[in-house]
């Protein structure tokens, strides 16, 4: 026998030997509490037989005295009787788990059923190998366990501290093999939430609201004695309201470190409910420590106004208050809750002071006081409760718990203004735009002005009403305020910055306004109000009163503003190729000082669409309509008010009318943008001469209008020459008077609006091809001297369509000897189609495939015939039977 057989003999040998029954149970000891469910475990495996195995559960006290039989999944009547009332009662059961696993359950588990519990198998494996049975021993020990809670206060203020206290004990039976552990729960709306739970390895864990709290020190444990815990919640707020509860739960751990739950108890400590602070949180405010909360305050100017804060809370001890003084709802004061004072530096009331002058109370302090200080005035205090502090550790975060206002208080600066009359007149008045304004509002009749006060301007300007909309609303043109400090408006800024616009005070008692040069948008009303200003016991100015003017209309008569542009023609044309030169001239009127022009050179020949040849901008930047004639276009400034035009070498497609489009702008100051004043166009001057050169006519044909894939096209162009015609020479001659731009065009349909350029040739030989669709290839060649050849190599069949070429004829004028561009001319269009060649295509194919089928057939018969011949012949001799003759003979 083969060495390597033997070797796979003995393996298999080998591993059919190792394949055992294994019947395993839950890994043991097992402690269990009285009265609680037990499941206890079994499953068997590398068992023989069917896939569904039998258990037999058995039991004995101490595990050497004789089993007790107490279910089977196989036999009904299997069990004796001191467990068969158990079983039949469902207090003792089996569950199939799997075809190899069971479990044994025993709903509520007695002191008696400490012992040994056996799982059996019955064999069902050819050979007898394994354990057929295990073991586990179940100890049961009474239920001890004790939860006793403490009853939480039943109100708690916010921000305050809860202690909630609870312990959890029982009786050591197995010192070493059972643990305990307590947990906090709060039933509110939403349900119940787990906060904290300690144990049963001394290890901690919060519920998901209260992870962050325990980590910032908000949520601590306590340990105390025989078994007491305190859970404290510091600085508790309106969501830790609901109803609390403590349980206690007793563990062991089994076999590889699991921890299992054997009872629990649960009790309920109380309901808690926390005063916001809002609901005791009280601001009051008043003038002095004596009066009503509600009162009103006169004062006389100068005098210090003086109002208290007084803030009272039943939770005042763990609260930080930000403290803000208000005027007319407008913010005056803060002091946070660090005790920084911010003022309000928008304010334009007198200095504001704030101090905490008691653990409650904060005092405002407003000196020399004017009528600006007068209004309603009211304290707001905002509260805010700090979360994540660690006792003696550092700052943690802030959130506002509660905000009140105070009661208002009116307070009344009792004040005489000052009177005074105001005047506004015209010193200087324009007859037309540009001219200057000049008006003086002059202060006469001052009373009661007090000492050292002081008088302010402000200029407003309202535009004249139109015959389709009323007036618009004053636009504030500048102001001068008591120290003579100028403002302007954004409007009237650049004006001003510029000294086009001037606001002065030329008296104590007299303001002008002067503009240096007017525009038409300045006719209209103006109005000026004089403020006057008195010094506070500060130093600091506040206004004390205000007096506006009646409006003074300014209007003039307006001239519109004109531009008479004239043309005159410098140099004429009378043949091709000559330089064309023509001057505008402009003269305005109603414009003021600062003029630029703008110049369009514009052309017409009869009734096409007129064209802007070139333009010049007020700036004097030269734009270009066709960049290909950018040198022999000139357009220049000659003056202050002319415009030189040049056009050389003047081509029969310029012919037509010229004329200058001439738009005058304005401004005020040379850094500002020019504005549109008028326009206007100058005479028409004609550009016309006779030039007897030759006539051209186009036309394109083709040797045949279809082809077939990849072969190649062929079409011409071809141009006739009538009249006058000047001698061509050879494409590369220097005394050539007759040159051809040709350029073909493709259109994919026929009358398709879309055309596309196929490739061209200058008149100096070079040719441009254009990109295309199709991966055929074209060429242009020059036949003879008027005619040129289209060719498309390998066409395909996006080829097909519609083709046509444009040619522009160049000649030598017979009169200046200067070469000449005529207009283009188009032939008409011809039509070429691109077949698909069907038999050529398949012809190949079906040769080959007939030929390849004759040969197949042939070298069949050849090959039927050689084996008939030489495999399938007898040679031997088969002599005939006699067997009939024989029993003709017999009868």
């Amino acid at each position: 026998m083969e060495p390597g057989f033997l070797a796979l003999a003995f393996g298999l040998l080998f591993i059919g030997g190792c394949s055992a029954r294994v019947v395993t149970v839950s890994p043991g000891p097992l402690i269990r509490v009285e009265g609680q469910p037990v499941s206890i475990r079994c499953d068997v495996n590398d068992y023989g037989g069917p896939s569904e195995q039998d258990f037999d559960w058995e039991m004995s006290r101490d595990g050497n005295e004789p089993r007790s039989r107490i279910i089977s999944t196989f036999e009904s009547s299997f069990s004796d009787p001191s467990f068969s009332r158990r079983v039949a009662s469902g207090d003792i059961s089996v569950v199939r788990l799997q075809d190899n696993e069971a479990e044994l359950k025993i709903g509520e588990v007695k002191l008696t059923d400490s012992g040994f519990y056996l799982c059996r198998t019955p064999s069902t494996d050819p050979t007898t190998s394994g354990n057929y049975d295990a073991q586990v021993q179940l100890r049961v020990i009474p239920n001890t366990l004790k939860v006793t809670p403490q009853t939480p206060p039943p109100v708690v203020q916010e921000g305050h501290d809860l202690t909630l206290s609870c312990s959890a004990t029982r009786e050591l039976t197995f010192p070493s093999l059972t643990y305990l552990s307590i947990a906090w729960l709060v039933k509110t709306s939403g349900g119940s939430e787990e906060i904290l739970t300690f144990g049963p390895q001394g290890d901690v864990v919060t519920g998901p609201r209260f992870t962050r709290r325990y980590l910032d020190g908000d949520l601590r444990l306590v340990p105390g004695r025989n078994g007491a815990f305190e859970l404290v919640i510091s600085r508790v707020t309106a969501s830790d309201e609901g109803t609390y509860a403590c349980t206690g739960a007793e563990w062991t751990s089994e076999s590889g470190g699991k921890w299992t739950k054997i009872v629990e108890s649960s009790k309920e400590m109380g309901a808690v409910s926390v005063t916001p602070t809002n609901r005791s949180l009280n601001v009051k405010a008043s003038s002095s420590p004596s009066s009503q909360s509600s009162t009103s305050l006169l004062l006389s100017p100068g005098n210090t106004l003086t109002l208290l804060c007084h803030v009272s809370a039943d939770n005042l001890d763990v609260l930080s208050l930000e403290v803000t003084w208000l005027a007319d709802d407008g913010e005056i004061i803060t002091v946070n809750r660090s005790g920084v004072v911010r003022a309000n530096s928008v304010s334009k009331r007198g200095e504001a002071s704030l101090e905490k002058t008691g653990d409650s109370d904060y005092r405002l302090a407003v000196r020399g006081v004017s009528s600006r200080d007068g209004g309603v005035y009211t304290c707001r205090v905002q509260a805010f409760i700090e979360e994540g502090r660690v006792t003696g550790g550092g700052a943690g975060r802030w959130h506002m718990v509660a905000e009140k206002t105070s009661n208002p208080v009116t307070v009344k600066v009792s004040e005489v203004k000052p009177n005074f009359t105001l005047t506004l007149e015209a010193a200087t008045k324009p007859q037309k735009t540009g001219e200057p304004i000049e008006l003086s509002c002059d202060v006469t009749n001052i009373s009661q002005l007090p000492p050292g006060g002081r008088l302010g301007v402000s200029w407003e300007y309202i535009s004249l009403p139109d015959k389709v909309t009323n007036a618009s609303p004053p636009k504030l043109i500048g102001s001068l305020d008591a120290n003579g400090n100028l403002e302007s408006n954004s409007a009237y800024k650049d004006r001003l910055d510029s000294g086009v616009l001037v606001l002065s005070r030329v008296q104590p008692n007299t303001f002008k306004l002067r503009f240096l040069r007017t525009q038409k948008i300045d006719m209209g009303q103006y109005v000026c109000t004089v403020s006057a200003w008195s010094v506070t016991s500060q130093g600091k100015m506040v206004n004390a009163a205000e007096y506006k003017s009646s409006p003074l209309t300014i209007q003039w008569e307006t001239k519109s503003p004109t531009v008479k542009v004239a043309a005159k023609t410098i140099r004429s044309v009378s043949v091709g190729g000559a330089t064309f030169e023509m001057t505008c001239s402009a003269i305005t009127e109603n414009i003021g000082d600062w003029i630029g022009f703008a110049v369009q050179i514009q052309s017409q020949s009869g009734t096409e669409a007129i064209k802007t040849i070139m333009s010049l901008s007020p700036d004097n930047v030269v734009q270009v309509t066709d960049p290909s004639r950018r040198d022999s276009l000139v357009l220049a400034k000659t003056g202050a008010r002319e415009f030189n035009f040049r056009l050389e070498g003047v081509q029969p497609s310029d012919k037509g009318n010229y004329w200058c489009d001439v738009t005058a702008f304005t401004k005020q100051l040379p850094d500002q943008s020019w504005t549109t004043a008028a326009t206007g166009n100058s005479n028409r001057i004609t550009i016309n001469f006779q030039e007897n050169g030759p006539s051209f006519s186009v036309e394109t044909r083709y040797d045949t209008s279809s082809v077939y894939p990849w072969e190649t096209a062929k079409m011409e162009c071809s141009v006739r020459v009538s009249g006058s015609s000047p001698k061509s020479g050879g494409t590369n001659s220097q005394t050539e008077e007759l040159a051809y731009e040709v350029r073909w065009f493709f259109t994919r349909l026929r009358g398709e609006q879309t055309t596309s350029p196929v490739v061209s040739v200058d008149r100096f030989g070079v040719v441009t091809k254009s990109n295309r669709n199709s991966s055929s290839d074209v060429s242009i060649e020059r036949k003879d001297a008027n005619t040129y050849v289209l060719y498309i190599f390998g066409t395909q069949d996006s080829d097909s369509g519609e083709y046509h070429c444009m040619v522009t004829p160049w000649y030598k004028s017979t009169s200046s000897g200067l070469w000449t561009q005529d207009k283009d001319y188009t032939s008409g269009k011809v039509f070429l189609s691109v077949k698909i060649a069907v038999w050529d295509s398949l012809k190949l194919p079906l040769l080959y495939g007939a030929s390849a089928s004759l040969g197949v057939g042939v070298f069949s018969l050849l090959l039927g015939l050689i084996c008939a011949r030489c495999c399938c012949r007898n040679t031997a001799h088969t002599p005939r039977s006699r067997t009939k003759l024989m029993d003709l003979e017999m009868d």
